[in-house]
């Protein structure tokens, strides 16, 4: 069957994160939970082990206050990350997963916020977590104490100690409080319940069935590498490989062997480059491009060779990837078809935050580029405002919208008028029910004719002018802007003589296409990269009067 509508997937329907730990370690009690890489040795723990350190782990922390209140959790991904994680929620606490890239005042600000009363912390940020304690009265745990932790609770169960961290959880227990990235402001305290990460989790799953072990690259502190990253391969029961420096990609890569990967757009193209780079070193991208015009010969003959023919890509992949889902930002329809070409098929979502995060996702064989899927089955999904081409806000209704930001009333009655939360992006609805978004409210450009212009769709159409590594399309004295950082390996590589002049060139084709009010006026080239979120968004506040040129 391929790209046909079709039944959604049977998924047990798990409420809390509880459930999904008591259901995993029941049906795969054997299986590899986790696995990682220490000291050249892999390291695996199984979902029996899982829940039972989370216990163990759970018992030595309401020893120490953990019960009914806050946890930061700061750290790089680690597997003792994921159990702090779970050891807290299982006490009716909330997790505050911490951005760890963000500077010490900046976590201590948010820690403060967010009312935390412990905090769980990685030795690597020892520092940091000094500086906190001295700022604030907090309880802090050193991740590397935990397997004493372990220990001490263990032999309190085997004591005869009621595990209370089993009790007094809800589908609307509070279960973690995650910071929005702040691309365009400042950052708010996210409420999401067990049941919203829950439900979103195998609702996902319901539209999108993976199959085989991942690796772990997204950061655990973002709530698509918590969701997708972990949970979702939770529910399927196989095994999470994790990647604890992404300078070892391509090593663990090769160790996982990963059949599905998570990953934001910034993955996406920089593990696409990586394939065509390494062709053309070893002289081999011109097989490679033959190959790719052979196969798709054949594929419209019925024939699909791609997994024999792209053999050697597969294998830099670690041999069995098929499947890449990929959320968190725009993807470009290139990068969609190209790896679709080498026989892997990459499916592009859309969430949020706000939404647990996960609202809509391309489906395994019921797909459409350029778009970024079906509404999940535990939300609605309404057009607001819409113009007369039928796009409008995007509002979403469901088990799966937040309880709301902590600390801030009045912005949490805006973004939930009327019991919809009002996304911020705009898009539209096909026929079919699939979801497009073509750009954000916040970043719409009205020009004094009265037409509204989304950048992002004009930033979209540089996708196919390989000098371009990076664009912001905003409007100054009512003119549009490119604001441009240039790729200097390949103006190098192919010897352009000027820039200036190759990037005018590609606006001026550009041009051609649109209509005049969405004409480019002036274009601004950078020497520096535009500066970014933790999860690598560009932040457009910084753009324009602040360019740093």
């Amino acid at each position: 069957m391929k790209n046909k509508d079709y039944p959604l997937y049977d998924v047990k329907r798990i409420t809390t994160l509880k459930e999904l730990i008591d259901f995993r370690a029941k049906e795969s009690p054997n299986t590899a939970a986790f696995a990682w890489t220490k000291s050249g040795e892999r390291i695996e723990k199984t979902y029996k082990e899982l829940k039972s350190e989370i216990e163990a782990l759970g018992v030595a922390l309401e020893k120490r206050g953990v019960v009914n209140t806050k946890v930061a959790i700061l750290g790089e991904n680690s597997y003792y990350w994921i159990l702090s994680f779970f050891a807290v929620v299982y006490s009716s606490s909330a997790a505050v997963p911490i951005d760890k890239e963000l500077s010490t005042e900046s976590i201590i600000n948010l820690i403060k916020d967010s009312g935390c009363t412990h905090l769980i912390f990685s030795d690597t940020y020892s520092d940091i977590a000094d500086s906190i304690c001295k700022s604030m009265e907090i309880y802090a745990v050193n991740m590397k104490d935990i397997p004493s932790l372990i220990l001490e609770g263990q032999a309190s169960i085997d004591g005869g100690t009621n595990n209370r961290s089993n009790k007094n959880i809800s589908q609307d227990t509070l279960a973690a409080i995650i910071y929005t990235s702040g691309t365009t402001g400042i950052s708010k305290g996210v409420m999401l319940s067990h049941g919203n990460l829950a439900l979103d989790t195998c609702s996902a799953c319901s539209n999108c069935k993976f199959y085989g072990d991942t690796l772990l690259l997204l950061p655990l502190h973002h709530s698509f590498g918590l969701v997708a990253g972990v949970f979702v391969t939770m529910v399927y029961g196989y095994t999470i490989y994790i990647n604890t420096s992404l300078k070892n990609i391509s090593k663990d890569l090769l160790a996982a062997k990963p059949q599905s990967l998570f990953l934001v757009p910034l993955f996406v193209e920089t593990l696409y480059k990586n394939v065509w780079t390494t062709a053309e070193k070893s002289g081999k991208a011109g097989a490679l491009k033959f190959l790719i015009k052979l196969s798709n010969f054949l594929l419209k003959c019925g024939i699909d060779l791609r997994r024999k023919l792209f053999k050697s890509v597969i294998n830099g992949f670690g041999g069995n990837l098929d499947t890449i889902i990929s959320g968190g930002a725009p993807l470009s329809e290139k990068y969609i078809k190209g790896f679709r070409e080498f026989g892997i098929n990459l499916l592009n979502g859309y969430g949020i935050t706000e939404c647990s995060p996960v609202v809509s996702v391309n489906r395994n064989n019921y797909y459409k580029d350029g778009s970024v899927g079906q509404v999940l089955n535990e939300c609605t999904v309404k057009i607001d405002s819409k113009d007369d081409s039928g796009i409008g806000e995007v509002c979403v209704k469901g088990s799966i919208v937040m309880q709301g930001y902590y600390g801030m009333k009045e912005a949490t009655e805006e973004a939930l008028a009327d019991s919809w939360f009002h996304t911020g992006d705009i898009g539209y609805l096909d026929s079919d029910g699939f979801l497009f978004i073509t750009g954000r409210k916040k970043n719409l450009i009205i020009l004094s004719n009265g037409e509204n212009v989304a950048p992002e769709e004009l930033e979209s159409l540089f996708d196919r002018v390989p000098l371009v590594k990076e664009v912001v399309v905003y409007e100054s004295n009512h003119r549009i802007v490119a604001e441009i950082y240039p790729d200097k390996q390949y103006a190098e590589d192919t010897k352009i003589d000027s820039t200036t002049d190759s990037l005018n060139k590609s606006v001026s084709e550009i041009n051609k296409k649109l209509p005049k009010f969405k004409q480019i006026s002036s274009v601004i080239i950078r020497d520096k990269e535009f500066e970014k979120t933790t999860t690598k968004k560009i932040k457009r506040n910084t753009v324009g009067g602040n360019n740093n040129v």
